[in-house]
């Protein structure tokens, strides 16, 4: 099984063009449905869609939350078309499946306290601190994914113009505009942490780099945020994506266009954004019944 991922990673890559994030991505999933095969003892991928109704039916009772088992639909339905493809199996047992349906949970956002405590929690007495507080606060000020932000090279910083540019999802090249804060930790930031960094062990491209002079993860970055959120207390699951679902709530809470909060956030689809009208609406009915004497 594990050849055939293999070969499936190379297609994706050569073939398909695709990212080495995403082709991580589906990799995950499909290690994932491949172990659980193994311990069923096959010994290659199931032509009987029973098999893989088992396969949701022990995601479910592992927890796992709607949107993660319609990502692993969808990487299951692509894995199994070009296994179809080569003839590799004779029918898709995914053609008998339909998809389990989106869940309706929303994003974890952070109310202005919690964001400015995560913000000011690093220790900025210390380099990497400065590192640190720098991070969540282009994080916060640009609504960055955390791929975006750990990829941001130096070249992509138009600080002058209060600019930066990110390629998105897609390869989708979007120009960001950026707070004078934000600028400020930057400029502490390239002069106090990144140029040590750089005479010591060489130039590199990126500008967010770890204490060896490399270019950052986003695995630390998620390592980063679990241990500054523990650290002040704040009981959410947070994530690195929290603090862009943050970013665009308090732009909506505070007047924004959905349009503009769309394009900022390099939304292909403006159904995605609005994701954020439903959490701008609960946050205002949970003001509302905490604030209002007779509520």
């Amino acid at each position: 099984m594990i050849d055939t991922l293999s070969d499936y990673a190379r297609y994706l890559r050569l073939d398909r063009g695709l990212s080495k994030n995403t082709i991580t991505s589906y990799n995950q999933d499909l290690l994932e449905f491949s172990q659980f095969l193994e311990n069923k003892k096959a010994t290659f991928y199931p032509e009987d869609h029973f098999v893989i109704t088992q396969f949701f039916a022990s995601q479910d009772k592992a927890g796992k939350s709607k949107n993660s088992q319609m990502r692993m639909f969808s990487s299951l339905k692509k894995f199994y078309q070009w296994l179809e493809l080569l003839d590799k199996i004779p029918t898709n047992p995914m053609n008998e499946l339909d998809a389990p349906k989106k869940g309706s949970h929303l994003p974890v956002v952070l109310s202005m306290d919690e964001v400015n405590k995560l913000i000011e929690s690093p220790d900025i007495s210390t380099s990497l601190g400065i590192r640190d507080r720098t991070i969540f606060e282009v994080m916060y000020a640009t609504g960055l994914r955390v791929s975006e932000l750990v990829n941001l090279k130096m070249d992509d910083l138009h600080l002058d113009l209060q600019l930066i540019k990110t390629l998105g999802k897609g390869s989708k090249e979007r120009l960001l505009p950026i707070s004078e804060t934000a600028i400020k930790w930057l400029n502490k930031y390239l002069q106090e942490t990144r140029q040590p960094l750089v005479t010591k062990y060489g130039q590199q491209a990126e500008v967010f780099l770890n204490f060896r002079g490399k270019k950052l993860t986003r695995q630390s970055i998620w390592r980063m945020i679990k241990k500054y959120i523990a650290q002040v207390g704040i009981t959410k699951d947070v994530t690195p994506h929290t603090l862009r679902h943050s970013f665009a709530t308090n732009l909506l809470e505070n007047g924004a266009d959905l349009r503009v909060v769309q394009e900022l956030l390099g939304h292909s689809d403006i159904s995605t954004t609005q994701i954020y009208t439903h959490v701008n609406k609960t946050r205002m009915k949970q003001v509302y019944n905490k604030t209002f004497p007779r509520a």
